[in-house]
């Protein structure tokens, strides 16, 4: 794997010896560029071969990528609402912003607003926490969802429950709203083809703890289904 050249000899150090303690692995980005993605899969890699699952790298690596990418657009829509001087509480508003949010934003604009990003203090923070038995990936924004946002997730994770594949997903509809959709879609896909419960991904948003958290809780020892409520997302 080639990029893995490019990372320095002491990040690799570092996570190797945090893979053999058993450490969880946590790594903060602003916009995730080659070299943060190449951090992201080795620290995947290495956690994965730990455990003798190098099968799951597919499901993990897509997962991680897909819930960053929405995580960082969630962070940059906020920057934008605020340079357009609109109120992000405000339904009016809220849908005018959205409407040049999704005409203007595309991931290769994504690095314009590292900065912006870093001077706003948001973030988005990528945790892996692993035993022999049980992978957790969790993916933090520093910022709670947003009502509109919450009913908006929560349409996606019903509709997401439609498809079996993510080609018959693409064929009725590309995703035209801020990516979430799509996002859950695959995470939903990945895990069900990999043998997995749809409910072990899910999300969380607190408005006490300033913050919104997308986690995928994989077992390892065997397949059972997610405990309890059919609940994928959970607002406090």
């Amino acid at each position: 794997m080639s990029q893995e050249f490019s990372l320095s000899p002491n990040f690799c150090r570092t996570v190797d010896q945090a893979v053999e303690a058993g450490k969880k692995i946590s790594m903060i980005t602003y916009v995730m560029g080659d070299i943060g993605e190449a951090k992201l899969k080795y620290i995947l890699l290495r956690i994965l071969s730990r455990l003798g699952r190098d099968d799951l790298m597919e499901l993990f690596y897509t997962a991680a990528k897909e819930l960053i990418v929405n995580s960082t657009k969630a962070a940059i829509k906020r920057i934008i609402f605020e340079e357009l001087k609109l109120n992000i509480q405000n339904l009016q508003d809220y849908e005018e912003g959205m409407k040049l949010f999704k005409s203007s934003l595309n991931e290769r604009k994504f690095p314009t607003y590292k900065q912006k990003m870093q001077e706003s203090g948001l973030f988005v923070k990528i945790t892996c926490i692993y035993k022999k038995n049980k992978i957790d990936l969790e993916i933090r924004n520093n910022f709670p969802l947003l009502p509109i946002e919450a009913e908006r997730v929560k349409e996606k994770f019903i509709n997401a429950k439609k498809y079996d594949n993510l080609f018959e997903f693409f064929m009725e509809h590309g995703d035209s709203t801020e990516g979430a959709g799509m996002g859950i879609t695959m995470v939903e896909i990945l895990l069900s083809q990999s043998g997995f419960d749809r409910r072990l991904f899910s999300i969380y948003s607190s408005e006490r703890k300033k913050e919104t958290v997308a986690r995928v809780e994989v077992p390892l020892d065997d397949i059972p289904k997610a405990n309890g409520t059919p609940e994928q997302l959970f607002v406090e």
